[in-house]
């Protein structure tokens, strides 16, 4: 099992970035891969970007991409998500989630642990 912890989510004005970190315990962080989701209020949790658990593989949902990128550390057992040209529609509790199969997938049922989740509020 692992433990996942989201941290570095804030209040930030549109166009201005964010960094955020998912710090992981437990067991062996460099087997899983790892992903990010969101959700916003009333509406249901989305992808938002995978890396596998080499970090030599990476996949965006469209609507990120560009702006986002996704990184882990495994020697640091964290992944993290610079996120640039934040727009309100950003606005989300962003979760980091870990992945078994160790390989680059968007699905939410293929996650199996996930953090508690950190809020990113963009402003307009």
């Amino acid at each position: 099992q692992v433990q996942l912890v989201e941290s570095g989510g804030g209040l930030v004005q549109a166009g201005g970035s964010l960094r955020l970190s998912c710090a992981a315990s437990g067991r062996t962080f460099s087997i899983y891969a790892m992903g990010w989701f969101r959700q916003a209020p009333g509406k249901e949790r989305e992808f938002v970007a995978a890396i596998s658990w080499s970090g030599g593989s990476t996949y965006y949902a469209d609507y990120v991409k560009v702006r986002f990128t996704i990184s882990r550390d495994n020697a640091k057992n964290t992944l993290y998500l610079q996120m640039n040209s934040l727009k309100p529609e950003d606005t989300a509790v962003y979760y980091c989630a870990a992945n078994a199969l160790g390989t680059v997938v968007a699905g939410l049922y293929e996650y199996d642990y996930w953090g508690q989740g950190t809020q990113v509020t963009v402003s307009s």
